[in-house]
């Protein structure tokens, strides 16, 4: 395919894939709700056959990182695009190449199988099978990365105060406060598929993908849901709706470990931000969210 092929890179190695490479790391709640992850065998023939990873290769012309990754899993491992939900990305960036490691919660009941030549199997295995001292033999790379994509298993939700964030920009929305709202939800929708930086979340990786809800209040009650923000209307103050929406949501381990929830509010109100902090919400400033 175009794209494929090696680069002699600056570090010294060489590395497939013209456009740089890409590959998933589908992950997936059991039963018990321990963590699984879909896990790629390799062909003996291949680069470091025999060695366990994430399915994935290299980018084509014209494709993003993330749609090559998705592709790639999709033909290796039979991996829908459909029964993901895409949480972040990590890059390793060398002098001439780049990997890209899509980090995606898979839907419970969601298939993998070898779909090519280049695995012998592909299945979905436990953390203990991959960090253990007894685990599968990992191919060098992804065992390098593992202390760090191990605390990218997990998703952030963004909780926003609107009347907050809408006042920091002052672009008239005194004369129009649902319409400024509105403005706000639609530029959230770009936050929802752009992301936002690992170091303004706080947590490890490239960029992280969040859930958004947008709460109003006041004369922008009415403005609906739309393109993945769902927004909540307050019945009464607004400060008492945020802090409940994000109570609500902080379902799970609130810090990086296995399906932890990270939950972000983003205001510049202090007092507000004291009382998310102290139900273990982080808190970060409109301007993050406007400026990305």
């Amino acid at each position: 395919m175009p794209g494929d092929g090696w680069v002699e890179c600056g570090c010294g190695s060489r590395h497939w894939g013209l456009n740089g490479a890409a590959g998933l790391l589908a992950w997936r709640l059991d039963a018990a709700g321990d963590v699984e992850i879909a896990l790629q065998h390799r062909a003996e023939w291949s680069h470091h056959g025999g060695t366990w990873g994430l399915p994935g290769g290299a980018i084509a012309d014209g494709e993003t990182p993330i749609e090559g990754g998705l592709r790639e899993a999709a033909e290796e491992a039979g991996i829908s695009p459909n029964s993901l939900e895409l949480s972040a990305t990590r890059v390793l960036q060398h002098p001439d190449w780049s990997y890209t490691t899509i980090v995606a919660r898979a839907d419970p009941e969601a298939e993998v199988r070898a779909t090519d030549a280049e695995s012998l199997e592909v299945r979905w295995a436990s953390l203990r099978e991959i960090t253990g001292d007894d685990g599968l033999p990992l191919l060098p790379a992804f065992g390098a990365a593992r202390p760090e994509l191990r605390q990218m298993l997990g998703r952030v939700v963004l909780v926003v105060d609107s009347a907050n964030v809408v006042g920091s920009v002052p672009d008239g929305w005194w004369r129009d406060r649902a319409g400024a709202t509105e403005r706000l939800r639609d530029h959230l929708r770009t936050v929802r598929t752009e992301g936002l930086a690992g170091d303004v979340v706080g947590l490890a990786g490239s960029r992280w993908f969040p859930e958004i809800h947008l709460v109003t209040e006041g004369d922008a009650r009415g403005v609906p849901s739309a393109g993945g923000v769902r927004v909540h209307e307050a019945g009464g103050s607004g400060d008492d709706a945020i802090v409940d929406v994000a109570a609500e949501l902080a379902v799970g381990p609130t810090v990086p470990d296995a399906g932890f929830t990270r939950v972000i509010v983003a205001t510049a109100d202090r007092g507000l931000a004291e009382r998310c902090r102290q139900i273990g919400a982080g808190v970060i400033g409109p301007r993050a969210v406007r400026g990305r």
